[in-house]
């Protein structure tokens, strides 16, 4: 493979409005963007990385320099599978030698990844944890959305409350609830039956990661969704019987290449695939927006809490979203 020039910067992304879940609070993130060049094309990336697993922005940069040499020196996305581990720092590489293949070849992306041409997808808008009425007026303010996603902290009195207060406020669409790890199994029955009759269609990352044996013969009405039990390939045997839904983030699993991977080997095994995002701008979004093509939810909403996107942009409508290949993974440089 010809050498390439590579470019590592980190960027500061704030938000419009601080964002809370179980545990933190995000009111600013610092992203890592890697370019490739070879002298002709050129392609970009853009990671957030995983906070819970102390994937900073300076970690990613560490890893990336760490990796240099053997990507400058022409290494491949096959090659950079076994160059780097799973993370922030191996996707904002991943999905830059996608745009550079995707560039060299004259086919966009999606073509080279073997999908059909794509289609906008409905996306989840979600709801950081707040107070109910609030949760509800922000709703409101969705109003294109189709889909909610609800941020959840693990006090289950207030977050029934929240649940309630917002399907009061939007009890035409689809909604599913993420829970961020705060609940424990003794507490699930009763989170579960309260969450039946508000009409709730996914329930997302209940326990804590390591105790999803504590999913062993556990039946739920709603489908669990995997996210922090799911941060890469190797994760995915051990969702058998305990998850039903997979949520494969390229910030998690280390770029397109693998997520691709994850979505094909999770059908393979009966698993449902959802597509979710860390904070990012629509550089970030859009490889995740082709991973979105295989999915059956899609959590891409990332853009809409930042105080200004990158441009080109994403685009948000009637509830879907549209990544167009001028954002990211078309042939032209």
């Amino acid at each position: 493979m010809p050498a390439l020039q590579l470019r590592v910067e980190v960027e500061k992304l704030r938000l419009c409005a601080p964002f809370r879940i179980s545990g933190f609070v995000f009111d600013e993130q610092d992203v890592v963007i890697a370019t490739v060049a070879d002298g002709v094309y050129r392609g970009r990336g853009e990671a957030s990385g995983v906070y819970y697993l102390g994937d900073t922005a300076q970690a990613m940069v560490a890893a990336i320099e760490a990796a240099r040499e053997n990507i400058e020196a022409g290494a491949d996305r096959a090659a950079l599978q076994a160059l780097m581990p799973p993370g922030g720092a191996r996707n904002a590489i991943d999905c830059a030698l996608w745009e550079l293949d995707a560039q060299r070849s004259g086919m966009p992306v999606w073509q080279l990844a073997g999908l059909p041409p794509p289609k906008s997808l409905i996306t989840t808008f979600t709801l950081g944890a707040d107070e109910p009425s609030r949760m509800a007026e922000g709703a409101r303010k969705y109003a294109q959305a189709r889909a909610l996603k609800l941020k959840l902290t693990g006090d289950l009195s207030l977050d029934i409350d929240r649940v309630r207060s917002v399907r009061a406020a939007r009890p035409e669409v689809w909604m599913g609830v993420d829970a961020n790890q705060g609940y424990a199994i003794d507490a699930l029955d009763s989170l579960v039956a309260a969450l039946l009759p508000l009409d709730i269609s996914l329930l997302e990352q209940p326990l804590k990661r390591g105790r999803e044996a504590d999913l062993d013969g556990y039946h739920c009405k709603i489908p669990i969704a995997a996210d922090e039990s799911a941060l890469s390939m190797r994760d995915i045997p051990g969702l058998v019987g305990r998850f039903q839904v997979v949520n494969i983030k390229l910030d998690k699993c280390g770029g397109l290449t693998e997520g691709l991977a994850m979505a094909h080997e999770a059908r393979r095994l009966g698993l449902r695939v959802m597509v979710g995002n860390m904070v990012g701008t629509s550089l970030a979004m859009a490889p995740a927006f082709v991973l979105g093509q295989l999915c059956d939810v899609v959590d891409l909403d990332g853009p809409i809490f930042l105080a200004q996107d990158r441009k080109p942009s994403m685009t948000y409508s009637d509830g879907k979203a549209w990544s167009g290949e001028h954002v990211w993974g078309g042939t032209s440089a």
